[in-house]
């Protein structure tokens, strides 16, 4: 495998802030780790995040489960 192959997790992790609908590099890198997983996800994957507890997340799933944690169920 290659970088410019899909799905390749290589290289390092990046250092990212996290904004509301947006992300500034602070560390360059490949890729990302899920905040509840320790998944990889590379940046060009990357479309779930929590700028409030500036957290990464593999999947919209993932996400809400941890919506769920932080904020409780009802």
């Amino acid at each position: 495998m290659n970088r410019y192959e899909p799905n390749f997790i290589g290289g390092r992790e990046a250092k990212l802030r996290y904004l509301s609908g947006d992300y500034q590099v602070v560390t360059p890198g490949d890729f990302v780790r899920c905040a509840v997983t320790g998944e990889p996800i590379p940046l060009d994957q990357l479309r779930y995040w929590d700028p409030d507890l500036q957290e990464a997340y593999s999947s919209p799933e993932v996400s809400f489960k941890r919506y769920l944690e932080v904020h409780g169920r009802g």
